[in-house]
């Protein structure tokens, strides 16, 4: 399995069109095949910090995944509105 923790820093005045996008992400993510889990965490101590956190069960998976439309469009969306910083792990 691989692990994947996507730590985005955003401005007050785009936060909710971040968090937008990045829950379009994860509603679409969720249904695709070898998603093993997927969410958005929000830091308690600073506004400005969201991560999402998600599992895939394989590289092929986690390759479609990033091929797929919805990731291209939202995370174009994220990239263009806030700083994004990727963190990936084996399980």
């Amino acid at each position: 399995m691989l692990r994947l923790n996507c730590f985005i820093k955003v401005e007050a005045a785009n936060r909710d069109e971040v968090l937008a996008a990045a829950r379009r992400l994860t509603e679409a993510s969720l249904a695709q095949d070898g998603c093993v889990a997927y969410d958005i965490f929000e830091s308690a101590t600073r506004p400005d910090v969201l991560m999402i956190c998600e599992t895939w069960r394989d590289e092929a998976a986690l390759d479609a995944h990033s091929a797929s439309d919805v990731f291209v469009r939202e995370v174009a969306i994220m990239h263009s509105l806030a700083e994004m910083k990727l963190e990936s792990f084996e399980m």
